[in-house]
């Protein structure tokens, strides 16, 4: 009897937490279990804007998969398109190519991009903070902006690199404005040609509040450590137009700037859309228990599925957040494994643990488990999650030293340089446009079918 065939799509929380508990579940030579992830680890998104501020090093926020997993197959390519007709993924390999990997059973966990709207010069000068290149893109650009501005003798080119704009009041777009604001409050005391009143930060939000999940105090809190600090706050307020060197909003005002961070939401995987299944405001849709309905042997779970939040009841979904991917991977492993001896699979159910936001330095607002901190004392608590979050002891040492060196010895202001010269779009970093039309899928599948039957 054949080895059934577990196949994971993604590597970031959902998808490593069910392959690691999968590994302890099955017994050896149970299952044979595949991940198709692109790059060999997991990626502590929450932390990103302490990646790109240059407090925490990129080694800190990316725990290496091969240090959690033992008889999990890594597959280095991303998903492209999916057939669950055929019970088969086309993957592009990171050398260009494309292979199949046929699955009996699916796990789904391609999480999410940058949400994107039509608005003119989005697609072209806005960067996003999703990926560990993003977050040195970012810190290598900023920096570089106060080399330029301290080089120039130009007034009006002095006022576009020194103004920062910031879409999105949520937590990664606060979390972003707060922490690079104060990297560039700190290395201007290192351009003695720069006035620090040059340098404004804005941050920017259609919604009337700041992260409203955190309710209105802790808001009022945030919004106003941030005031005090020199950002220009805005709410109700979005980009109307982007062009090289300036960033319109829709209230009229018109900004110099050549600095557009995008962190307007996300948007679950384009992958979602190369499945015959069904969706919801663009994310799979799928039972308590993760299965995804009137698919045979599929799962989805994480930012790319709409999981029923039970604690919550009524028509509520799980948000796209780091704790919920966690668990619904555990979730899911446990019911993969009792879909393969014949059991039942259990529904997810999860109450939300609380929200951390640090703000940087000893600022930081918090409300674990519903209890309303903020200053030092919700600083400890961000930072204490963050650590046990982290999955190896080797990433919570690195993040734990990092923090302590930053405030000890400051910030140093280096650019790495690595990725200069190279796109800088929103497309370019995520990877949005690799998806397979169907016809292309039936093409290659139709390709692979052939050889097969040649070499036979």
């Amino acid at each position: 009897m054949a080895v059934p065939r577990i196949l994971i799509v993604g590597g970031g929380f959902a998808g490593m937490e069910c392959a690691h508990k999968l590994e302890r579940v099955l017994r050896p030579g149970e299952a044979r279990i595949r991940m198709v992830t692109p790059l060999a680890h997991q990626l502590y998104l929450p932390l990103l804007p302490q990646v790109a501020s240059g407090v925490l090093t990129t080694q800190s926020v990316a725990v290496p998969l091969r240090r959690m997993l033992r008889r999990t197959g890594i597959v280095p390519g991303g998903a492209v398109g999916v057939d669950t007709a055929a019970k088969a993924v086309v993957v592009r390999l990171i050398t260009g190519e494309t292979t199949v990997e046929r699955y009996d059973h699916l796990v789904l966990t391609p999480g999410s991009v940058t949400r994107q709207f039509d608005i003119p010069g989005l697609d072209r000068y806005a960067v996003g903070v999703k990926t560990l290149a993003e977050a040195a893109w970012i810190r290598d650009h900023v920096i570089s902006q106060l080399d330029l501005a301290a080089a120039s003798s130009d007034p009006a080119e002095r006022a576009a690199r020194l103004q920062f704009v910031v879409v999105g009041g949520g937590y990664a777009g606060t979390e972003t404005a707060a922490c690079l604001q104060r990297l560039t409050s700190a290395a201007v005391q290192r351009y003695p040609g720069l006035d620090p009143a040059w340098i404004r930060w804005h941050l920017v939000d259609i919604a009337p509040k700041l992260m409203p999940e955190l309710g209105d105090r802790l808001g009022e809190k945030a919004l106003d450590i941030l005031r005090r600090r020199g950002l220009h706050v805005s709410l109700g307020v979005s980009v109307a137009k982007a062009t090289e060197d300036t960033v319109t909003l829709t209230d009229g005002r018109m900004l110099p700037c050549r600095t557009l961070i995008w962190t307007a939401g996300v948007a679950a995987s384009p992958l979602v859309r190369t499945l015959d299944a069904e969706t919801s405001r663009g994310r799979l849709v799928v039972g308590a228990d993760l299965t995804v309905p009137g698919v045979d042997g599929v799962f989805a779970l994480g930012d790319a599925a709409a999981v029923p939040d039970l604690a919550k009841g009524g028509d509520a979904i799980c948000p796209p957040t780091a704790q919920h991917a966690m668990r619904q991977g555990w979730v899911a492993a446990g019911n993969v494994a009792a879909v393969l001896r014949g059991g039942r699979p259990v529904p997810y159910r999860h109450k939300d643990l609380g929200l951390v936001v640090d703000l940087g330095g000893w600022q930081a607002v918090s409300k674990p488990l519903g209890v309303q901190l903020a200053g030092l004392p919700a600083q400890l608590v961000a930072r204490g999650y963050h650590l046990a979050a982290l999955r190896t002891l080797t990433a919570r040492f690195r993040t734990g030293a990092n923090w302590a060196l930053n405030a000890v010895a400051g910030d140093d202001f280096v650019r790495i340089g690595f990725q200069a010269g190279r796109p800088a779009t929103l497309q370019d970093f995520e990877k949005t446009d690799m998806y397979l039309g169907r016809d292309e899928m039936r093409e290659i599948l139709g390709r692979e079918a052939s050889g097969i039957a040649s070499a036979g």
